[in-house]
């Protein structure tokens, strides 16, 4: 299919933000909160060279495109049928001139970019540690959400590969990996410096963590205060509604 069509089973959803448009295959992984609230969370500055490792149906490239002043947006995906989404829905949105999606492996990813190019890397990760129990390997939504084709510690070490020094990792995980994310991270010479725990509700435990890491940065975490999706009526709160340029409806 070319740039900019779109299938009878494709929707279009309207992303809230200068107009812009994602087409979205139920059949494939459709993004969710997780991308949203990291493009909200991660600082790109004017000029600067952003990389999305594991871009799905460019999301991330799309959204940051929208609310930062970054020069070239790159997204790096492995799936065929993602990698034509994406790119149709950077034509969609006309931003060809902005944003580019590669296919290509995470895993390789030192033998597709050249090192220490990069000022900002962004990735929302397979969350589940897929040791056994996977039926279909091959699907997509099992590859977006299950390490199957990459790990933790493959996007990890690909963007301490391709940062520069002092350049910045945001990612969106789980928190019952906190653990394992910052060994990692520090592992390959990636400092974590900012952390934000974010909670469906003000009485449930947090589900969401988002991170900034910066490479050979100097030890010092700063810990956010939470974020809060839900009110307890139910409604977004105030700072979600926000996040995504909604209105509060009282």
């Amino acid at each position: 299919m070319q740039e900019g069509q779109i299938a009878s089973h494709e929707r279009i959803d309207d992303l809230g933000c200068k107009g812009y448009r994602m087409i979205q295959n139920p059949n494939l992984f459709c993004f969710g909160m997780d991308a949203v609230l990291l493009s909200h969370f991660a600082e790109v500055k004017e000029g600067e060279k952003v990389l999305d490792l594991g871009t799905g149906t460019g999301i991330l490239p799309i959204l940051l495109e929208a609310k930062t002043q970054g020069r070239q947006f790159i997204g790096l995906e492995i799936q065929k049928e993602s990698v034509d989404l994406a790119r149709r829905n950077v034509e969609l949105n006309g931003l060809s001139n902005k944003i580019r999606i590669d296919e290509g492996d995470i895993v390789k990813a030192e033998e597709i970019y050249d090192r220490s190019q990069f000022q900002v890397i962004v990735s929302n990760p397979p969350y589940i540690d897929s040791q056994g129990g996977l039926k279909n390997k091959e699907d997509a939504k099992t590859i977006a959400r299950h390490e199957v084709l990459c790990t933790l510690e493959d996007v990890i070490k690909a963007a301490s590969t391709l940062l520069q020094v002092s350049g910045r990792l945001y990612m969106v995980h789980r928190p019952h990996r906190l653990g394992e994310i910052i060994t990692l991270l520090r592992q390959y010479q990636l400092e974590p410096k900012k952390m934000r725990l974010v909670y469906p509700s003000i009485t449930k435990e947090p589900n969401m963590v988002l991170i900034e890491a910066i490479r050979h940065g100097k030890p010092m975490l700063k810990v956010l205060p939470p974020l809060i999706v839900y009110e307890e009526n139910g409604k977004y709160t105030q700072e979600i509604y926000e996040i995504y340029g909604m209105e509060n409806e009282v």
